[in-house]
């Protein structure tokens, strides 16, 4: 495509025409070199486009000219990112970037980036929902402390992305905002609560993303919308802000997610690092992200597949088979997998979550004396506090000792795999209109988070974990794998996921988007 033409064909006013170095770029296939260029631009994973513009083959105002057309287009069908700015403001930001970068002033790998961040987390100046209608017109007056990280490396913020009220459940929906749909049928949903973040991703409305994850929220719709999502070792990213408890409720943590390894790796080396803020924040530091190496598949690696807990979790028929062949590749060059099972009883852990998860809610139970706030919260969230009322520190107790032998029996297995392996989710991407399934396979579920139960055993072990990529079913549905490593071996752990990615081919199965009006 000439410059001329891609002037022409931009939706947005004040697009800048293309730089003569933009042909120089080098694009993931044939079949994106064919595209339009304004979508060969968001097509650069976000290390190349950190790489292109750098080198100045191609502006900061060409990148966000391009990233706003392709929102524009196609965010009102998936309505993954929330709270735009306004485009005057980001094109000012963009030739900014671009003025720093004619004085050899370099901000760092996301210069000039567009960026979206979680709205669960705070970016000064923009609404800080958290989805919520308490919320709605809150707006921020500081960045939460790795979202600071993420500006400090030189992106510029240009919204929110989507999340279920208060992050709670896995699938995105909100009085406030509305549904988040699947970036491969917008029919189904997105998974959650870092939805909007992973079909940001999916949809190349983003280059990178963050998110957040207690019970598998960087995990979930990552495998939903068949890109990479990142849960790091607790303490890895620190996310103290004002009200953040620092020494109980360990079980969230922010973390990156990203269309493939690579990029997840460079938010993560972003995000990550010691912060006196956080005092249980980890002290030895992460290398560079050029210094993670993929790792050599042969007969060394040992990988101990999980699957469902020998049968105690129900899942969705096929799923349980596609993921465990996900596997096949690894197996062809020599990796080990074999079956095995931790020395711990699975229903022992659902209840170790229950306690700590209702504990979490204990300070919010002002809300349920208040009957106009209560009026506005979601169902689960007035379930959740609920189940806080009563709460006991035997309780509490108990539920340490279990977490703390729930680790101990994942210790031993990692004596003698490297990696310990089983399916993300329970059930493929379902219905947007359904809030969460009632049942799978014909197994009730008794909770509105029961479905997710195959999340929390890295969650309660603070373990690294990884969502790779696993292949679709029949229906075209997105599924992927988790990966646990050992605490504290996150560089390890996506080393193999950069493995793991070379042996596969599932990421280049990339979604047919449905534009705004061709889709209701």
């Amino acid at each position: 495509m000439k410059r001329g033409d891609f002037v022409k064909s931009s939706a947005i006013a004040g697009a800048s025409s293309l730089s003569p170095l933009v042909t120089t770029l080098v694009f993931a296939s044939e079949n994106e070199e064919r595209l339009p260029m304004k979508d060969q631009i968001t097509a650069l994973s976000a290390s190349k486009l950190s790489s292109a513009i750098r080198k100045r083959e191609i502006s900061c105002k060409e990148v966000m000219a391009a990233y706003l057309e392709r929102i524009h287009r196609y965010n009102p069908t998936y309505n993954a990112i929330v709270s735009l700015a306004n485009d005057d403001r980001l094109f000012r930001q963009a030739e900014a970037a671009d003025k720093a970068l004619s004085k050899d002033e370099y901000w760092g790998w996301m210069h000039g980036m567009p960026h979206a961040v979680k709205d669960l987390a705070d970016v000064r100046g923009f609404i800080s929902s958290s989805g919520s209608p308490l919320f709605a017109k809150t707006v921020a007056n500081k960045d939460s402390l790795p979202i600071e990280r993420i500006r400090n490396a030189g992106a510029i913020f240009i919204g929110k992305t989507n999340t279920p009220e208060f992050g709670l459940g896995s699938q995105t929906y909100n009085t406030v905002f509305g549904t988040t749909r699947n970036a491969y049928n917008p029919e189904l949903c997105a998974g959650g609560s870092s939805g909007g973040a992973a079909v940001g991703l999916a949809a190349q409305l983003l280059p990178v993303a963050d998110g957040s994850d207690m019970m598998g929220s960087l995990r979930n719709p990552a495998a939903f919308n068949n890109v990479i999502g990142f849960r790091p070792t607790k303490g890895r990213v620190p996310g103290a802000d004002e009200d953040t408890k620092l020494f109980f409720n360990q079980l969230a943590t922010d973390g990156p997610m990203g269309r493939n390894v690579r990029d997840t790796i460079k938010l993560l080396t972003t995000m990550a690092g010691y912060d006196a803020r956080e005092p249980l924040s980890l002290r030895d530091a992460l290398p560079s992200a050029e210094a993670f190496t993929a790792t050599p598949l042969n007969s060394e690696l040992r990988i101990g597949w999980l699957g469902d807990y020998g049968g105690y979790l129900p899942l969705e028929p096929c799923l349980l088979k596609l993921c465990r062949d996900g596997l096949n590749q690894l197996e062809k060059r020599g990796v080990v997998v074999e079956d095995c099972a931790p020395d711990f009883e699975p229903a022992r852990l659902w209840e170790t979550w229950l306690t700590l998860r209702h504990f979490a809610f204990v300070d919010s139970q002002a809300l349920l004396k208040n009957p106009t706030m209560t009026s506005l919260l979601k169902p689960e969230f007035q379930w959740e506090i609920e189940g806080s009322l009563g709460m006991t520190a035997a309780r509490v107790v108990a539920a340490d000792k279990a977490r703390s032998d729930w680790y101990r029996a994942l210790m031993k297995l990692f004596d003698s795999y490297n990696f310990l392996v089983l399916p993300t989710a329970q059930v493929f991407p379902f219905s947007a209109e359904t809030h969460w399934p009632s049942e799978i396979n014909g197994t009730a579920m008794d909770t509105y988070h029961r479905w997710m139960e195959v999340v929390i055993g890295g969650t309660l072990a603070g373990l690294p974990v990884v969502n790779l990529p696993a292949g679709f079913d029949s229906q075209g549905r997105p599924m992927g794998i988790q990966v646990l490593g050992p605490s504290g071996a996150d560089q390890a752990l996506l080393e193999f996921a950069l493995a793991y990615e070379s042996a596969t081919s599932f990421l280049t199965q990339r979604p047919t988007l449905v534009a705004a009006g061709d889709w209701t």
